[in-house]
């Protein structure tokens, strides 16, 4: 018989209690998404279809889960623009205060959200602004940014000037060197940065509160319905997200395999 190491097998033990502690949550979410819950959802009360059958059944809850679809993708895509030229331009070019711009993109990240929220919520009453579905999707661009220029400015940062040298080298324009050659090899931190600007918009609740007014987005219905159960269809769209969510972290594994094997081959 092998000797027993506990030092080997301590650091397998704690990942696995771990891992079973990270993925606890996300299965009571699938569980009672299958529950004949009724009026409320805290305790398990039968297997049942229906509710995902009739994801929609609960009061509110479609139109809180395509409020936040609706302000992830408009504040990813402006967010994105945005902080994807900062990035360059702060990697690319020397101006004045260059460094002190630098340094205040960092703030919203190392501001409290309940902070930044309480901050904004002053500002558009001072301006005189309803808060909205507008209001929140200004509020998410703000916070959203920053996160995009760390990303894909050190992605500018490791990119080769060679590369876009030899395309001018060929004639190419500013234009068709930065669509064709910079663009493309940034892509990959762009799209990056984009998926994670989507997740921390969606995923957002503090900010979301202030800024909100009277619309309901779908971690402010689950927040308010947290005291009597979220409704089992809630936790159908949550099991909907975290299932296409882990899809497309493997088809991209996949891509990126076959990827590195076609290369291998060459």
């Amino acid at each position: 018989m092998k000797n027993f190491s506990l030092g080997k097998a301590f650091v397998p033990v704690v990942a696995a209690i771990a891992l079973i502690y990270l993925l606890l949550p996300i299965a009571h979410v699938i569980v009672f998404s299958f529950n004949d819950a009724g009026r409320n959802n805290i305790i398990w009360r039968g297997f049942t279809l229906d509710n995902w059958q009739n994801p929609c059944g609960a009061p509110q809850v479609c139109t809180a889960f395509g409020n936040s679809l609706l302000v992830g993708a408009v504040a990813t895509v402006v967010a994105t623009t945005l902080g994807t030229l900062i990035a360059i331009a702060l990697v690319r070019y020397r101006f004045k205060f260059r460094s002190t711009v630098s340094l205040l993109l960092f703030t919203p990240m190392a501001t409290p959200e309940v902070v930044l929220g309480a901050g904004l919520a002053a500002q558009f009453l001072l301006a005189g602004v309803e808060k909205g579905i507008g209001t929140i999707i200004l509020a998410h661009t703000m916070f959203c940014i920053s996160y995009v220029v760390v990303a894909v400015k050190a992605r500018v940062a490791s990119l080769d000037p060679a590369i876009e040298e030899a395309g001018r080298d060929l004639y190419a324009s500013p234009g068709q060197v930065f669509w064709r050659v910079t663009l493309p090899m940034l892509m990959p931190g762009i799209i990056g940065a984009a998926l994670l600007s989507f997740a921390l918009s969606f995923d957002d609740f503090i900010i979301t509160n202030f800024n909100a007014g009277t619309a309901t987005t779908f971690p402010k219905f689950i927040y308010v319905s947290a005291l009597k159960g979220v409704p089992a269809q809630a936790n159908v769209l949550a099991s909907i997200v975290f299932v296409g969510a882990l899809l497309l972290v493997i088809i991209v594994q996949m891509v990126n395999i076959n990827k590195k094997k076609r290369l291998a081959r060459q």
